[in-house]
């Protein structure tokens, strides 16, 4: 048995955001969160964040090694 196909992606009438607050707890979740958005160029480059926190680990190594020996 298949599912049926969407008919549409808009909203649905029962869904009331007229007094809805545009960022309302974007201060919160900031303070909450160390969520770093990439640039799509950079973004390109990275499988997964995991490879991303191994870049940023190798580079922030290679820095303190050249610290080390200066």
């Amino acid at each position: 048995m298949s599912k049926k196909p969407r008919q549409s992606d808009d909203m649905r009438d029962e869904y009331d955001f007229s007094r809805g607050v545009r960022g309302k707890y974007s201060d919160r979740f900031r303070e909450a969160s160390n969520v770093v958005v990439l640039e799509p160029d950079v973004a390109a480059t990275f499988d997964s964040d995991e490879a991303v926190n191994k870049a940023l680990r190798a580079f922030l190594a290679s820095k303190e090694s050249k610290k080390g020996a200066a």
